[in-house]
């Protein structure tokens, strides 16, 4: 994890909902809960080292490369 872009973000995060939150606080329970969810997942993706994170095909590959000397003649 790079810790540098880590605390960027959260300090975005906390600037956005420092900004946001008053006109935010106007709107109706729903549009609270909204901006609250996506600010947080997107706090939490940027945790995550995703350019760096395997994909799909390479968990496909760990689970099924014991079995292939069993397709294999």
């Amino acid at each position: 994890m790079r810790w540098g872009l880590f605390w960027w973000v959260t300090l975005a995060v906390v600037l956005i909902f420092a900004r946001q939150w008053p006109s935010v606080k106007k709107k109706p329970y729903w549009d609270k809960v909204v901006f609250v969810c996506l600010t947080s997942v997107v706090w939490a993706l940027s945790m995550l080292d995703l350019p760096h994170t395997p994909g799909p095909t390479t968990v496909l590959q760990l689970i099924f490369k014991p079995l292939e000397g069993l397709t294999k003649p």
